[in-house]
């Protein structure tokens, strides 16, 4: 399958040091398998950064490798209590990172409001069902590949 990865570059080599912590599965290379979701990261990115120009990087990936035994693999196929909770620990500045040790995490994107609904939960105001009704992407559910080790990274190919 074709993996795609927004940026305001075109990524030579991964390298996950680079990557910001405290997203919705971690510090790690996170994709998509749907382009449209890719570009508008990179136009998000790019926008933020205020250089460089929207660039998709695409990737080839195995996904029978997500069933390999070598792999220690999360997937979460749908919004759910789980789902939510593993989002709020990985966003959580207060809890060490990394919180976990998946190679490759597979599950739905969490909205851009994601700090405000957080701290409504923390805060008592909503329920974790209603945090996960909030958390749930605006555009329908879109999916997201997280890659989070170099064992993880040394299955992707560069196309």
């Amino acid at each position: 399958m074709i993996l795609y990865h927004g940026s305001n570059i075109d990524i030579k080599e991964i390298d996950l040091a680079k990557s910001r912590p405290y997203k919705d599965f971690g510090r790690g290379f996170y994709l998509s398998a749907d382009k449209n979701q890719a570009l508008r990261m990179a136009e998000q990115r790019t926008s933020i950064l205020l250089e460089g120009e929207p660039t998709i990087n695409l990737y080839e990936f195995d996904e029978k490798l997500l069933e390999d035994s070598s792999l220690r693999v999360l997937n979460f196929g749908e919004y759910n209590t789980e789902w939510a909770r593993f989002v709020l620990k990985n966003r959580d500045i207060n809890t060490k990172q990394p919180c976990h040790n998946y190679d490759i995490v597979y599950g739905p994107i969490a909205d851009d409001g994601v700090t405000f609904q957080l701290r409504q939960y923390k805060a008592g105001m909503i329920s974790l069902e209603q945090l996960v009704n909030e958390l749930k992407f605006s555009h329908g559910i879109t999916f997201q590949y997280f890659f989070g080790t170099e064992l993880a990274i040394s299955k992707l190919k560069k196309i």
